[in-house]
């Protein structure tokens, strides 16, 4: 519409302007002549061609622009018929699935409700024909035992109580069977068990015995000497370390520094030399290496005059330099927690004396007693620690029963004089002595006996006990007639049970159970 009226406005405007145009010609023929005339006729219909043309390229271009806006329109219309019809499809084709789903489901439960009620048609025809079985085989059995309470001149409850006790005779021998069986794969099983356990124990213990043979504590007076022990850039750690061969810890415990190193040794040597320094206020790399040689010096003389001291308190003459140095080294080793040189001693006094009580060579029981842990303090090597020591004196020509008494306290040889057994015995009797192993007392040692045989004598079928082996063992004699075989069997781990549940002991128990069993016959 608005095309229309500029087209109308323009046409208007042209016939204005011609009419105008036609009497200002005429007017100006009239003043200049003709042919202004014919000029301003010519210039006027030329405008109204050109606004012609202009109005209809305007009025095309609008159309054209109208015409590209309603297809535009009409190609959105109908994508979005388009998809809302795919979407109407795929909701009627839900529909008619779902439809078709409870149509099957309502049949399936039609199908399940008839076969519901045809079997509990069959199971309540089953019912009834169970019950009168059970009616007809209650009659039978009724019959039967009376026919066997004739036969036997036994009541029910009487030949239900025998059957009951041979069933459970039956099944304590079944039992006590699968016991026993069950007991040996369990021992089978417990040995592997043991081995882990053992391994894992070793592991984690490991750490704490290594650090307490491992470590040395060194008291210092304040924590300011700490930066002097670990002096510029840690130089006189270095320094130390290099001479001595033992590391250094510095941490932040209050006045105190941890030597470490698995040579005691080493580690008495390096602990000797910080001493020093320590008291001579000046640490630094010259001055450590001049300590170290200091605790040197004083080390060898204590370890010289220690294994003197040792001999001539034990009365032990004639011994190689040496040997009386690697004697004064057992002063600083130990051994499961005892230091190695007063357990020496102690296994030199202990077989001198059984040596002395038996008429033996008591001097020679002393000495080998002393010398049987030498190996020790030796360097390492792939023979056990008895048979080094051997071959260590050996190169000393020592006497062979002393020799023989070192290489066998261990069964590593076989023993061929006394002297060896006293100082195995001696060895023994030190490393168990009061506060190494927690040795009990004569009279706990007796209560505890008897209480083993006490426990033992409150089972049934049980004659006499008997405590063995320093309560390591306990033999129960049961009567032959009323225990058998398999219950034997059961009664030995019965009382290993109680035992563990009541007693208090080191190591294990073995529980050993002897039947006896008396024929007795007289000749007439």
């Amino acid at each position: 519409m608005g095309i229309v009226i500029n087209l109308v406005l323009l046409v208007v405007a042209a016939l204005v302007f011609f009419v105008v145009g036609f009497f200002v010609g005429r007017f100006v023929l009239e003043r200049i002549g003709t042919t202004k005339v014919l000029e301003a006729e010519e210039r006027a219909v030329q405008i109204i061609q050109e606004a012609q043309k202009e109005a209809n390229e305007y009025k095309d271009l609008k159309v054209t622009e109208v015409n590209q806006e309603w297809k535009k329109r009409r190609r959105e219309f109908d994508q979005d018929v388009t998809v809302k019809n795919n979407k109407f499809t795929q909701l009627q084709k839900q529909v008619r699935q779902k439809e078709n789903s409870l149509k099957r489901q309502g049949q399936d439960l039609k199908d399940s409700e008839k076969k519901l009620r045809e079997q509990n048609r069959e199971l309540e025809h089953q019912l009834e024909t169970v019950r009168s079985r059970s009616e007809e085989l209650d009659r039978i059995i009724a019959e039967e035992n009376q026919k066997l309470e004739s036969i036997s001149n036994l009541k029910a409850e009487e030949a239900k109580q025998t059957l009951i006790d041979n069933m459970l005779s039956v099944a304590r021998e079944e039992a006590t069977e699968t016991i026993h069986q069950i007991h040996e794969q369990a021992e089978q099983e417990a040995a592997k068990i043991a081995e882990k356990t053992l391994l894992t124990a070793i592991q984690r213990v490991s750490f704490e015995q290594a650090t307490e043979s491992a470590l040395s504590v060194v008291h210092i007076q304040s924590d300011e000497l700490k930066g002097r022990i670990i002096g510029r850039e840690g130089r006189n750690i270095k320094a130390f370390e290099n001479a001595t061969g033992v590391d250094i810890i510095v941490d932040d415990t209050p006045e105190v520094v941890i030597l470490s190193c698995f040579d005691p040794m080493r580690r008495e040597l390096a602990k000797l030399t910080l001493q020093k320094l320590l008291i001579d206020g000046v640490i630094h790399p010259v001055a450590i290496e001049k300590a170290y040689e200091d605790a040197k010096k004083e080390i060898d003389d204590v370890i010289m005059s220690t294994g003197e001291e040792t001999l001539a308190s034990l009365q032990i003459p004639d011994m190689p330099a040496e040997v009386v140095r690697m004697i004064g080294k057992m002063k600083f080793h130990t051994i499961y927690g005892q230091n190695l040189l007063q357990h020496a001693k102690e296994v030199s006094m202990l077989a001198g004396l059984m040596a002395s009580e038996l008429k033996l060579d008591a001097k020679l029981a002393k000495r080998a007693g002393l010398l049987h842990d030498i190996g020790l303090v030796l360097p390492e090597s792939e023979d056990p620690h008895a048979v080094t020591g051997m071959k260590f004196l050996k190169r000393f020509k020592e006497t062979r029963p002393v020799l023989n008494a070192i290489a066998a306290h261990h069964g590593d040889e076989e023993k061929e004089t006394p002297i060896a057994d006293l100082v195995e015995a001696a060895n023994i009797i030190s490393s168990s002595r009061p506060g190494s192993r927690g040795a009990v007392t004569p009279e706990g040692h007796v209560k505890r006996l008897e209480s083993l045989e006490e426990i033992a004598k409150g089972f049934p079928g049980v004659i006499k006990t008997y405590a063995l082996q320093a309560g390591r063992e306990i033999r129960v004699i049961v009567e032959g007639e009323n225990v058998s075989d398999s219950e034997a069997d059961v009664l030995a781990h019965d009382i290993a049970h109680k035992i563990e549940e009541e007693a208090q002991y080191p190591g294990q128990i073995k529980v050993s159970i002897i039947r006896e069993k008396r024929s007795i016959a007289y000749a007439k």
